[in-house]
């Protein structure tokens, strides 16, 4: 996996440099302008790039334009876009267009090493990564009381976090302390009260959760 990284912080940039490397992944270059990332983005395409949403000259939004200018230019990279806090409206925005190959976490997710390279490596696989705390944000919102989550119960609410986050159903097993078996009835009960079909390719079923849950 090659990557390239995009912040205007030095230290967060060496940071996320280091963690990569420990973990045997080449960083290929280091931007802190999305001048700078287009450029090296056009010049050799990474398998990922590694995004601020705040960026130079006023940072509200410039990362954010830069990947969507990256997936017309590039749909082959996978975009992970990382920020301070939870911002709705930017979730919002990610999940109005597809979201596979493509992750949004937030940047104290980088300091658990693994999984920040788990997230890394489901993008780049074609799926999804979407930070913990935005997707119960989503779950909680007026859209998703409307479309009935409520008619879930805790332990399938619990099980629909981590199907939005992109993991498998055996990663969830292994996360809760669960049997597959138990995690596969889960899915297909949280999937039957959705109205949505399981079509067993989990990025698909990623997208499908994604696209119900979206305000």
């Amino acid at each position: 996996m090659r990557v390239v990284i995009a912040d205007d912080s030095v230290l967060v940039r060496e940071g996320i440099v280091s963690l990569l490397m420990r973990a045997g992944i080449e960083v290929s270059a280091q931007l802190s302008s999305p001048e700078e990332l287009l450029a090296e983005v056009d010049r050799q395409p990474p398998d990922v790039a590694v995004i601020d949403i705040r960026m130079p000259p006023t940072f509200t939004d410039e990362g954010l334009r830069a990947a969507h200018e990256i997936r017309r230019r590039h749909p082959e990279v996978a975009i992970m876009i990382l920020s301070q806090f939870v911002e709705a409206g930017i979730a919002t925005r990610l999940l109005a267009e597809d979201p596979e190959r493509l992750g949004y976490l937030l940047k104290d997710r980088v300091t658990a090493p693994s999984e920040f390279v788990d997230a890394l490596e489901r993008i780049v696989e074609g799926g999804s990564a979407l930070d913990p705390q935005i997707v119960s944000g989503l779950l909680s919102g007026g859209a998703a009381r409307r479309n009935g989550i409520e008619a879930l119960t805790p332990r399938e609410r619990e099980v629909l976090e981590l199907v939005a986050e992109g993991l498998t159903n055996q990663a969830i097993a292994d996360r809760l302390d669960l049997a597959l078996r138990s995690v596969e009835k889960h899915v297909s009960a949280i999937f039957t009260k959705l109205g949505l079909q399981d079509t067993g390719t989990e990025h698909r079923r990623v997208l499908a959760v994604l696209r119900y849950l979206r305000p």
